[in-house]
């Protein structure tokens, strides 16, 4: 069972689209796919990676820009974790856990062969339920940490969420109380 194959359950034809498509057509084409990511690919090799995460970051940050005047080329992380397609199924779960990513590329000298999620994981696997639903704790944890940090202490108010009146935590431009925060 541990000495399965990335290469043996990957998703062999991934979603791809060119690295100049703009952020509206990706989004479409995730929607019409119904895929949480697309790879951005120039002949046969990776050199991007776009999340529904990165469209909706894109969506607030440039707000201002329209979507399909933004390349996905121009959003997509520089750093792209991928796996060998030799590689085993604990090795994939452990570099997912490790870089908090749901989805690895898989390469093979250079060129992109196919991709593998935690999905493709549990439909062959679902015995790896606990591991993979520890990277979703891990990763939401961390969100959690990353948005206390950026709270900013306040002087008592009214919780913009629940109404209550209580001491507030600037998050995302919201006034929230302590358990509003907690709470997303």
């Amino acid at each position: 069972m541990n000495s399965r194959l990335v290469i043996d359950i990957m998703t062999r034809e991934p979603i791809i689209v060119k690295p100049s498509t703009n952020l509206l057509e990706c989004a479409k084409k995730m929607v019409r796919k119904r895929v949480g990511s697309i790879l951005l690919v120039d002949k046969k090799r990776l050199v991007g990676f776009i999340s529904q995460e990165d469209i909706l970051w894109a969506l607030i940050k440039k707000s201002k820009e329209d979507l399909s005047k933004i390349k996905a080329i121009e959003i997509s992380p520089k750093k792209i974790a991928t796996i060998k397609p030799t590689a085993t199924i604990t090795k994939a779960i452990e570099k997912m856990k490790t870089v908090k990513f749901e989805r690895l590329p898989v390469i093979h000298n250079g060129e992109l062969l196919g991709i593998i999620t935690t999905k493709d994981i549990l439909n062959f696997h679902p015995e790896f339920y606990p591991e993979l639903d520890e990277l979703s704790k891990v990763r939401e944890e961390s969100e959690k940490l990353k948005r206390l940090k950026k709270a900013e202490k306040r002087k008592t108010g009214t919780c913009e969420e629940c109404g209550n009146f209580d001491i507030l935590f600037v998050v995302d431009g919201e006034l929230l109380c302590e358990s509003c925060m907690n709470a997303t």
